[in-house]
C-alpha cells in the first residue's frame, strides 16, 4: 500500500464511486443543479441584458445627425464653415451602417400667409402659421415617419420643383384639411401647393407633425433656399462609431473637420450599468445554488466515510498512509463534482438556448463561462471533500476495524 500509484488511486476511487450508483446519482444531482443554475442564471442575464440593450438601441441609438460645423466671427456671430452637399443622402447611404438618410431645412417664407383658401379673410383671427420645412424624398424612412393618408413626394417632384406639399397631422388640422382625395391645395403667399399626403407621426423630428413639408427642389426654386440645414440618418444598431467617423469624409472629403456628426456611442453608460446590475443579481443566485450543491457533496461524502469505516480501517491496517486515504476520498469527491459540473454546464446551455428560442431572443452564452462552470464543479468537489477526507485519514486502524469513528 505504501507504493500506491496514481493509477491505483484512480482505480480505487472509481470503485468507490461506482460501488453505489444510486448515491452517485443523488450526489451528482446536487452539483448538476448548482452548476446548471449558475450557467442558466448567467446565460439568461447576458441574454436579458442583450435584449435590454437592443431595446435601448432600437429607440435611441439608431439615429445620427450631420450638420455643417460653425465658426464664430470677429463680431461674435456664428457662420457655417461649410455647406452640406445637396446629394448628401446618396453619399451617406453608400456607407455601411446607414439605412436611410434625408436632408431637412427650415424655409423662410418671409412672413407669407399660409392658408387653405386663396383669399385672405380680414375678419379671421390671425394665428401662428405652421412652420415650413423642406426635405428630400426619403425623410419618412430617415425619421421613422408614417403617413395617415396619401403619399410622400418622390425624387421626380423634387427634381421638377413641383408645387406639392405633405402636411403634418397638426398642420392639416389647423388648415382644416383631413382628406386628400379631392386634391386640396394650400397657399403659401399667392402660390398654390397641392396637398398629396398627411404625415401621422414621426419618431424623430416630431416638429414635422406640425409643419408644412415641401420638396427641397421646390423650396430652392420658390423661396431661394441656399443650403440644407441638417442630414438625418437612420443607422444600424452598433454602427454609431463607424458612422460618426465616415460621414464627415463622405460629405466633405477635403475638410471633414467642418462637418459635425452626432452619432450614438456603441455602448451607452446606462446599458453597462443595467447589465452590471443584472449580472450581480444573477451571480448571487448562482452562488447560492452552488453553495447548496457543494453542501450536498460534502454531506454525501461524509456519509460515505462513515459507511466505509471498516474499509478504511482495513486499508490502514494493510499499510495505507493517512495521505493515501485522504487522497482517495478527495479524488472521489473531485470526480463526482467534475461529472456534475460537466452535466450541469451542458444542461444550463440547453436551457438558455431553449428559452431564448421560445422567446425569439438571441441567446448569448459565454463559452468560457460554460467551460469554467464545468471545472468549477471539480473545485466544489475538492472543497466539499476536504473535511470528509481529513476525517477518514484521522481514523486509527484499530478504532476503524471496531467500526467506530
Amino acid at each position: 500500500m505504501s507504493r500506491l500509484s496514481i493509477r491505483d488511486l484512480a482505480v480505487e476511487a472509481s470503485h468507490g464511486i461506482g460501488a453505489r450508483p444510486g448515491r452517485l446519482l443523488l450526489t451528482i444531482l446536487g452539483t448538476v443543479l448548482g452548476i446548471a443554475a449558475l450557467v442558466v442564471t448567467m446565460g439568461m442575464a447576458q441574454t436579458g441584458a442583450g435584449q435590454i440593450a437592443r431595446q435601448f438601441d432600437a429607440v435611441g441609438a439608431t439615429q445620427a445627425v450631420a450638420k455643417a460645423g460653425e465658426a464664430r466671427t470677429m463680431g461674435g456671430d456664428t457662420r457655417a464653415r461649410t455647406q452640406l452637399p445637396w446629394d448628401s443622402p446618396d453619399r451617406v447611404e453608400r456607407l455601411a451602417g446607414v439605412e436611410a438618410a434625408a436632408l431637412l431645412a427650415e424655409v423662410d417664407v418671409a412672413g407669407a400667409r399660409i392658408s387653405a383658401v386663396p383669399i385672405a379673410d380680414p375678419t379671421a383671427v390671425a394665428g401662428v402659421p405652421p412652420a415650413v420645412v423642406a426635405t428630400s424624398p426619403g425623410v419618412l424612412a430617415a425619421v421613422r415617419g408614417t403617413l395617415a393618408t396619401g403619399r410622400m413626394f418622390d425624387a421626380g417632384h423634387d427634381a421638377r420643383a413641383d408645387r406639392v406639399v405633405v402636411l403634418g397631422a397638426g398642420a392639416a388640422e389647423r388648415l382644416a384639411i383631413n382628406r386628400i382625395d379631392s386634391q386640396p391645395s394650400i397657399f403659401i403667399g399667392e402660390r398654390p401647393y397641392t396637398v398629396i399626403g398627411i404625415v401621422e407621426e414621426t419618431a424623430r423630428r416630431r416638429d414635422l407633425v406640425d409643419a408644412v413639408i415641401l420638396p427641397m427642389g421646390t423650396a430652392r426654386a420658390d423661396f431661394g433656399l441656399t443650403a440644407p440645414g441638417e442630414l438625418q440618418m437612420r443607422i444600424a444598431v452598433g454602427s454609431g462609431d463607424v458612422v460618426g467617423s465616415q460621414v464627415p469624409l463622405a460629405l466633405s472629403p477635403n475638410a471633414p473637420e467642418n462637418v459635425d456628426v452626432q452619432s450614438p456611442p456603441t455602448g451607452g453608460e446606462l446599458q453597462r450599468n443595467i447589465r452590471g446590475d443584472i449580472n450581480i443579481v444573477f451571480i448571487a443566485l448562482g452562488g447560492v445554488a452552488l453553495i447548496v450543491g457543494g453542501l450536498g457533496i460534502a454531506n454525501v461524502t461524509l456519509l460515505s466515510v462513515m459507511e466505509r469505516v471498516g474499509e478504511i480501517g482495513l486499508r490502514r491496517a494493510l499499510g495505507a498512509t493517512r495521505g493515501q486515504v485522504a487522497t482517495q476520498f478527495v479524488v472521489e469527491s473531485v470526480v463526482v463534482g467534475l461529472l456534475g459540473g460537466l452535466i450541469g454546464a451542458a444542461l444550463g446551455v440547453f436551457v438558455v438556448v431553449g428559452v431564448s428560442a421560445a422567446q425569439q431572443w438571441t441567446p448569448i452564452i459565454d463559452m468560457g463561462l460554460a467551460l469554467g462552470s464545468a471545472l468549477l464543479g471539480g473545485v466544489i468537489g475538492l472543497v466539499a471533500g476536504a473535511y470528509p477526507a481529513i476525517k477518514a485519514a484521522s481514523l486509527e486502524p484499530v478504532a476503524a476495524l471496531r467500526g467506530g469513528l
